[in-house]
């Protein structure tokens, strides 16, 4: 099973989101992200939160959704609709859902009220993905409208 996470930058958020899915997966699922305007670089607090969480980020980078390896089976975006961001349309026939998380690339402030925003927001998404990771996948696969609800669930979650 292919999960893309998607935003508009394909900087920070769904990165994020890739990487943290991809390390704590088992074989045969994989999170691969993209952007529908890629910055074509990776956030640096995003790769720094990343390596001191353990997680290796050298094979990722960002990139379109255009250029995407594999199809995806499930698609979850990540923008903010809060923060007056638009969200993605990826027109695919794939499932859907949308997991709203503040960018906190834009983030304005001191050192440590920046770290705490990214902290938090990954706090966010590793509540997510392992909520996600803790579904009964093998299940739900031929029930999409239960897996469906589950994920949009999941995508209410906060750390």
């Amino acid at each position: 099973m292919n999960v893309l996470f998607l935003c508009t930058g394909n900087s920070c958020r769904s990165v994020l989101s890739e990487a943290t899915f991809n390390h704590l997966a088992p074989p045969g699922l994989q999170a691969i992200s993209a952007g529908s305007k890629p910055t074509g670089q990776l956030h640096p607090r995003a790769v720094a939160l990343l390596n001191r969480k353990g997680i290796s980020t050298e094979e990722y980078f960002s990139k379109s959704w255009d250029d995407l390896p594999v199809a995806p089976d499930i698609v979850v975006t990540v923008c903010s609709s809060a923060a007056g961001e638009t969200c993605l349309a990826y027109l695919s026939p794939v499932l859907r859902t949308h997991w709203g998380l503040e960018g906190p690339s834009h983030v304005v402030g001191t050192e440590e009220e920046i770290e705490a925003v990214f902290n938090h927001s990954y706090g966010i998404i590793r509540a997510r993905i392992e909520a996600f990771l803790a579904l009964p996948l093998e299940q739900l696969e031929n029930d999409k409208a239960t897996l469906k609800a589950e994920l949009d669930r999941i995508g209410a979650l906060q750390a």
